[in-house]
Parts: structure tokens; sequence; C-alpha cells
């Protein structure tokens, strides 16, 4: 009986320490780091400086590109301006390079509250206001400046690109009168509808990002990325979706007529075009579902090859001449 109780006891003592070293494991795996009561004691500068950049989305020292032909500076101070006295202006014009030196806010103001410093150097530094500051100018950065001028110009290169399709495609017909073109004859590659599906899909993800959440997309526009992983979600998605296009567009077949590239674009224009104005009504989404389903039966029911030529063994969709080899399968 003692030594039944002394091997309880040993159990017991085992499981008690067992517990100790996992809990002091479990407590080392935590570091507080270094002590520092003031890393967060920021003056009143700082603080509405981070204010103003969590929903304005830049601050002092933010770059900026010229994209008017000019914009006016005020060289004086902002309550001089308003007080009607006699300011001195400053030109700075298109592709000129700025940098925000100071923002001011002024209740006053019944246009605009917010004043903005800019400087081009040092010579040339002065106030305009914020609405000014952004209808003139884009963020200095290579994506920013692409959206901006894709925005600007997007109906216009559609617009050109659908009178240049269409003229080759009616050329095309009527040289030959069976064009293959995308969704209706198509060619056996997949590629060719994927990539107009994920055009739809980006462009159906750009308008929900501008519907549901203007301020990330406006965040996206003045910090923009093309890692997806660094992006939230919806705008991860976007960006998945366009490294998807570039994807499926490099893996197109290459030896195909060249009108038929030109109807893909044709297609692709009036999806990313259709897509991102019917979204923003809420048309797009079931749209989406039917174009998919249009897509998808359009590409099985022209690569259905009920036939198997006689000689050379090739997929045909109806009986007659082999275009491989030439048989007349009957």
């Amino acid at each position: 009986m003692q030594v039944v109780e002394h091997h309880n006891s040993s159990v017991r003592l085992f499981f008690v320490c067992l517990l100790a070293g996992l809990a002091s494991l479990l407590s080392s795996c935590y570091n507080q780091g270094q002590q520092t009561p003031d890393a967060w004691s920021l003056t009143k500068q700082q603080m509405d400086s981070i204010s103003f950049h969590t929903t304005h989305h830049y601050t002092e020292g933010y770059n900026f590109i010229v994209r008017s032909d000019s914009v006016c500076l005020i060289a004086q101070l902002p309550a001089e301006a308003l007080s009607l006295m006699k300011v001195d202006t400053l030109a700075i014009y298109a592709d000129e390079r700025i940098v925000v030196a100071d923002i001011q806010m002024v209740p006053a103001d019944s246009i605009d509250s917010v004043w903005v410093q800019v400087a081009r150097d040092p010579q040339t530094i002065g106030w305009l206001h914020e609405s000014q500051l952004l209808e003139a100018t884009s963020p200095d950065n290579a994506i920013s400046t692409f959206i901006t001028t894709f925005s600007d110009t997007h109906l216009l290169i559609f617009l050109a690109l659908f009178v240049v399709v269409a003229a080759a495609y009616l050329l095309q017909r009527l040289q030959r009168r069976r064009a293959p073109i995308v969704h209706f004859r198509d060619v056996s590659s997949p590629y060719p509808m994927l990539l107009c599906l994920t055009v739809a899909t980006a462009a159906t993800l750009y308008s929900s990002i501008q519907l549901f959440a203007p301020e990330m997309w406006r965040h996206f526009y003045f910090h923009p990325t093309l890692n997806p992983f660094s992006a939230p979600p919806l705008i991860s998605a976007f960006l998945c979706s366009v490294w998807a296009m570039m994807v499926v567009a490099l893996a197109q077949p290459w030896r195909l007529p060249w009108v038929y590239y030109l109807g893909l674009l044709l297609i692709c224009a009036v999806n990313y075009v259709v897509f991102s104005v019917t979204t923003l009504y809420y048309i797009g989404y079931p749209l989406l579902l039917a174009y998919y389903f249009f897509a998808i039966r359009a590409y099985i029911r022209n690569n259905h090859t009920p036939y198997r030529c006689g000689h050379c063994g090739t997929p045909l969709k109806t009986k007659g001449v082999c275009p491989r080899c030439g048989a007349v399968n009957t």
C-alpha cells in the first residue's frame, strides 16, 4: 500500500513539473520588447499629420506630378489671400514634379478649408486649395499615372478600337464569309474565351471597389502596389485578376488570322466597358453569371467534334474533306 501511494505521488509530481515547464515555455514565447513609455508621446502636429494622412491619404513630403497646362500658387499665407490682400502668384507647369511642404486647415474659407503648400524647388513654393491640387495633379508614380491616363482616355481608345476592328472584320467577312471570332465561330483553344471572362471579372471587381469601398480605392490610388499579398482582400482579388489577365493573354495561340486577334480585343474592350458600367448599378453581377454561362456553352458547342477522319484521326465537326490530310469522309 505504501508503494502504491509513493508511485501515485511520483506521478502527480511529474505532471506538476511538466505543466510548470510548459507554462514557462509559453510565457517565454511572448516578447514584450523594450519598454518605452514615451513611444507614443507625439506632438499635436504629428498627431494632426497622422489624422490627415488617414483621411486624405497623403501628407507632408508626398510627391505629385502636374497634369494640367499650368497651376497658380500663392506666395503668401492663405489668411492673407482670404483677407483680400494683394498677393504674389507663381506658376508651375505640366510634367513638373512637386512635393507637399505644409498643410493648413482654414475653416473660414467657404470654397475649400484645406490649403496645401507645395514646392517645385526652393525658389518656387506656394499655397493652393487641395481641390485645385488634386484636380491638376496625380501621384508621382507609374501605377497612379497609368490609372489617371486610362481613366481619362479609355472611352476614346475603345471607340477608335471598335471602328478599326469593325472595318477589318467586315473586310474579312467579305473575303471569306466564314471569319472566326470568339464566342461565335471560335477556335479550339480555350484561352481566348478565358481572356474575355477574365477581363469581365476584373471590370466587375474594379467597379465593385469603387461602389462599396471608395476610400480603399482612393488609398490604393495614392499608394499603389502590384503585390496582391500586401493589399486588402478586395484590392487583392482585383490585382489577381489583372495578373491572370496578363498570363492568359500571353497564352493565346499565335498562328491565327490577324483579324481574329482584333476581334478578341474588341470583345475584351466591350466587356470592360459593359461590366464596369453595369456593376455600378448592380446589374453587372447577374450579367456576369449569364456571360459565364453563355461563353462556356458557346465554347463547348463550337468545339464539339462528333467525327474523326478515317485516314489521320483528326477530330471533325462535320463529315467531308479533312482539313489536315485532305481525305474525304462520308
